[in-house]
């Protein structure tokens, strides 16, 4: 069993930045690849970045690249998602979310965080 809690969320205008951190607990944290997804008020929940474990390969979004940049610290046993140049199309609820394996699909991902919402003003 892995729990997962997520903070830095918050509102922003557009052109800043803000970091996400998601902190697991139980399990070890090196053995699972860690998403970031989002679900926007009557959307689907899109897949915004993954990492492998043991900070393996990573995986972006076409609509964060270049932007949005994720990172893991094993000694913290925390995935951070950094978040810069938002637009006002980045607000969302962000869920981060754990597996073994890393992956675009959101149904592959056995454990999920109760999100964070950040909101992009314009």
């Amino acid at each position: 069993q892995v729990q997962l809690v997520e903070s830095g969320g918050g509102l922003v205008q557009a052109g800043g930045s803000l970091r996400l951190s998601c902190v697991a607990s139980g399990r070890t944290f090196s053995s699972y690849g860690m998403g970031w997804f989002r679900q926007a008020p009557g959307k689907e929940r899109q897949f915004v970045a993954a990492i492998g474990k043991s900070s393996g390969r990573i995986y972006y979004a076409d609509s964060v690249k270049g932007r949005f940049t994720i990172s893991s610290d094993n000694a913290k046993n925390t995935v951070y998602l950094q978040m810069n140049s938002l637009k006002p199309e980045d607000t969302a609820v962000y869920y981060c979310a754990a597996d073994p394996r890393a992956s675009y699909y959101s149904s592959v991902y056995a454990y999920w965080g109760q999100g964070t919402q950040v909101t992009v003003s314009s």
